[in-house]
């Protein structure tokens, strides 16, 4: 990675935490609201549903997408009427897609662990994973139901449509280096980036704003979307594993086409793209292989072409807001834009 001088991408990050707190705490309120109505709606006559959504609580997470849903009805003005805060309710609703999804992703890739504690399936099991994570799925089509209204329905439904559409696209490039780089960024989207422009967007609909502002904060959730999972992609081949909350190199080892190895392919010389055909095409890896991995990946500078592939697209996400008035919510939105990238220098 580039050298940005001692300290100089913790700093960045102390920062962009800060941004991140600090629009938690200017929603302190809807926040409090959103989270009772999780662990409300989290509740089970079946014993091994609250409690396996009790683990998943423990284990903390920032809880960004549905902040993003809170964030986006309040800069679009939005004020609720009577005892329904709707921006509360379907905030929860984005929460539950995701973390339906997260569960039935760690039972796909067999994780070990879940933002540096065991994973829900390395603890309850499999099966429990997958039926808690359906529940939750179901909780929130609840949700959207309650909400009544069929624009909205149409949004998340249609995103978590396309989650599942772009973790199967993973699973079919999987091991395939001729995989193209566009069909890369679309699994990206798929599997991220739509939630986070579905949770923005719902947040202009309940305001009824108008659909040019819709449309600027679902392209400010696409573009914050696809910069943190590109960044994702490259914390796995660099950062530490008390900060990455996850395996290092678990990518590695599942052989996902991600952008880091379609780069460091790319740069290779013959026998550094025979290494990388018989780890990742043939699933051969030895144990010294991860250890080879990140090095040929920091000498082809593929953690810095990833990095500021997701830092243009932070700046197209800080461009998103510019329709909008400055609000002190306007500017921490941008803020974590740029902590999006940050995180990972």
């Amino acid at each position: 990675m580039t050298d940005r001088g001692p300290g100089a991408g913790q700093d960045a990050g102390v920062e962009g935490e800060a941004a991140l707190s600090a629009l938690s705490e200017l929603l302190r309120d809807d926040m409090q609201a959103c989270n009772t109505a999780i662990v409300a709606r989290m509740d089970s006559p079946v014993a091994l549903i609250p409690q396996l959504a009790a683990h998943l609580v423990a284990a903390g997470g920032k809880r960004l997408r549905p902040l993003l849903t809170l964030a986006s009805a309040r800069l679009c003005g939005y004020q609720p009427s009577g005892q329904v805060a709707r921006h509360v309710n379907l905030a929860a609703c984005v929460e539950f897609i995701h973390t339906a999804t997260l569960l039935h992703d760690d039972v796909v890739d067999e994780s070990q662990l879940r933002r540096g504690l065991a994973s829900a399936n390395a603890v309850f099991g499999n099966k429990a994973s997958v039926l808690v994570g359906d529940f939750l799925f179901a909780r929130s089509f609840q949700l959207m139901t309650e909400d009544g209204s069929l624009e909205v329905m149409a949004i998340l439904s249609k995103a978590a449509a396309t989650i599942a559409e772009g973790e199967v696209l993973q699973m079919v490039t999987q091991n395939d280096l001729s995989t193209s780089m566009e069909r890369y960024l679309e699994v990206i989207h798929g599997k991220t980036a739509a939630l986070f422009a579905a949770a923005c967007r719902v947040g202009a609909v309940v305001a009824e704003r108008p659909a040019t502002e819709a449309d600027a904060l679902e392209g400010y959730g696409t573009n914050l979307g696809m910069a943190f999972q590109l960044v994702d992609d490259a914390l796995d081949y660099a950062a530490d594993q008390r900060l990455l909350g996850k395996t290092v190199g678990d990518d590695f080892r599942e052989g996902k086409i991600t952008l880091p190895v379609l780069a460091a392919f790319e740069a290779g010389d013959e026998a550094e793209c025979a290494f990388w055909r018989r780890v990742i095409e043939d699933s051969d890896q030895q144990p010294d292989d991860l250890d080879r991995a990140l090095e040929l990946i920091a000498a082809t500078g593929a953690i810095d072409a990833t990095l500021r592939r997701a830092a243009d697209y932070a700046e197209r996400a800080q461009a998103s807001l510019r329709p909008f008035p400055d609000s002190r919510i306007r500017g921490l939105l941008g803020e974590i834009a740029a902590y999006t990238v940050n995180r990972g220098r």
